[in-house]
């Protein structure tokens, strides 16, 4: 498994993962800053959302017609100087929210494009009995960059600020794009597509709507889905910025603490799920059900709690259970779906959740700005307890 070419991969992911956790923390500190603004803060990963959802369309177009390494060179490089663009034209004349979004919105663009090309490259790296191996190295990199890189990037802003934050981003992106370089991939890449290939990839995107909505089994999944994505939005840093602000009365580290924690639950979440494996399974929707309200209580507590040490064990519960639910409600749609409708549900669940994800981030940076941050939370804990209701009605279809 330790080919040169795939510890280049691994290595500069880790770093350009590092850089996009210590480039929304610092951003984040900037636009706090300079606006004050949940709204403007909701702003951001609403941007982020929409412009992967964009980019995840001429993806497969992109990885099809151009070599892997080339596309992951690029887009480092491109992010790279867009990141560098925003610093210089801060410097030279004087930040401005509007140029600010319109360059983190193609930074997020191009970033579209890393994921899906390092999965699809890193089977040529290793060898094939290697691979479980391998994918399971990257995602625990990956699990480490989003529990550490958030509690580490929280502290970093407290102590050194928003924009050096953002300079540190550019070493780490720099040298990321050079371990890119360096990568070797001798698979021949595949001839351009005919227009029969084309069309049959938006037939594919077609058929995965079609599926979600006339399956009754997957429909009620993919609804619970949207209560469940929809309310995650309240756990957002631009919602847990002005949490720690105003209800913990904490400095900036406490937004890394919170995050990190909350990433702590998902992963004995999934470590639990793992052991206990045949009880989850045995007891699919009640998981499922009993997670929901459970997760409604927590959020409900955690909004309104202004105890610290409360509110980071409330964040790890809640990343406990939200993972242990996840991990039901994602069988119990494999068990739904044919291995064949699967991939073409999954192209159009990616879509639907980004959807839903980035205008609940922006509903409940207004319902923050517009009342309070506890509000928000009240909301988001009387979707999970839709969820929790509907899943019951559904139970059935849940275990089907």
């Amino acid at each position: 498994m330790g080919t040169t070419s795939f510890r280049h991969l691994w290595l500069g992911q880790l770093l350009a993962n590092s850089g996009d956790v210590f480039y929304i923390v610092g951003l984040m500190a900037i636009i706090h800053e300079q606006t004050g603004s949940a709204m403007y803060l909701a702003v951001v990963p609403f941007i982020i959302t929409v412009a992967k959802f964009s980019s995840g369309f001429i993806a497969p177009l992109l990885l099809d017609q151009y070599r892997l390494k080339s596309l992951l060179v690029f887009s480092q490089l491109a992010k790279t100087l867009l990141l560098f663009t925003m610093q210089m034209v801060t410097i030279t004349f004087s930040w401005n929210l509007v140029i600010t979004f319109v360059l983190v919105f193609c930074i997020s663009f191009l970033d579209g494009w890393a994921t899906p090309a390092r999965n699809a490259m890193l089977p040529r790296l290793v060898h094939r009995d290697d691979l479980i191996k391998a994918n399971s190295f990257v995602a625990t990199l990956d699990q480490t960059v989003q529990l550490g890189g958030w509690a580490s990037g929280g502290i970093l802003v407290a102590l050194i600020g928003g924009n050096q934050m953002i300079w540190l981003t550019l070493c780490l992106f720099v040298i990321s794009t050079f371990f890119m370089r360096l990568l070797k991939d001798d698979t021949e890449q595949i001839g351009e597509e005919d227009n029969t290939t084309v069309q049959s990839k938006w037939q594919s995107l077609k058929e995965g709507w079609l599926f979600i909505w006339k399956v009754p089994s997957i429909r009620s999944i993919h609804l619970i889905y949207v209560f469940e994505y929809f309310a995650s939005a309240v756990w957002i840093a631009a919602i847990l910025y002005v949490y720690v602000e105003e209800i913990l009365g904490k400095d900036q580290s406490w937004w890394g603490y919170i995050n990190a924690t909350f990433f702590l639950g998902l992963v004995i979440g999934g470590l639990f799920a793992v052991k206990f494996a045949k009880v989850v399974d045995l007891h699919l929707p009640y998981v499922i059900i009993i997670s929901s309200f459970v997760i409604c209580l927590g959020t409900l507590t955690f909004g309104l709690n202004s105890s610290p040490i409360a509110a980071l064990f409330l964040s790890a519960l809640c990343g406990f259970l939200e993972q242990v639910k996840s991990i039901s409600l994602q069988t119990s749609l494999q068990r739904a779906a044919s291995i064949h409708q699967l991939p073409k549900i999954y192209a159009a669940q990616g879509a639907l959740l980004s959807l839903v994800f980035a205008v609940s981030s922006v509903i409940f940076g207004f319902l923050t700005e517009l009342y309070s941050v506890s509000f928000s939370f009240i909301i988001a804990a009387l979707l999970l307890f839709s969820s929790g209701i509907y899943s019951t009605i559904k139970k059935k279809l849940l275990s089907s």
